[in-house]
């Protein structure tokens, strides 16, 4: 009734700061899973994580085109992550009438 299943899943985030962006990465993790996934899941524990891809763009903002000009980055982040996943499948439970 119980199983346990390795995925990897594609998540990305992007931000103001390079943790924020990380955070938000991992934070869709769980989503991902349950986007894939039509089993009441227990628990999902990540195993690894690998950068797929990471930017960051910087522009310069100036206020009427020539006075006080400042930099602004931001962040983007591609991330696999590799999970185990432990749930319930459905479909081997049988229902009495």
């Amino acid at each position: 009734m119980k199983d346990c299943q390795q995925l990897t899943v594609r998540v990305q985030g992007s931000a103001d700061s390079k943790q924020r962006a990380f955070a938000l990465a991992l934070s869709s993790v769980q989503k991902e899973v349950l986007k894939n996934n039509t089993n009441i899941i227990i628990r999902i524990e990540p195993v690894d994580v690998a950068v797929v891809s990471a930017t960051e763009k910087i522009t310069t903002e100036k206020f009427l085109f020539f006075f006080l000009s400042r930099q602004r980055a931001s962040y983007s982040i591609t991330l696999d992550v590799t999970v185990d996943v432990c749930f319930i499948d459905i479909t081997k439970i049988n229902f009495a009438a």
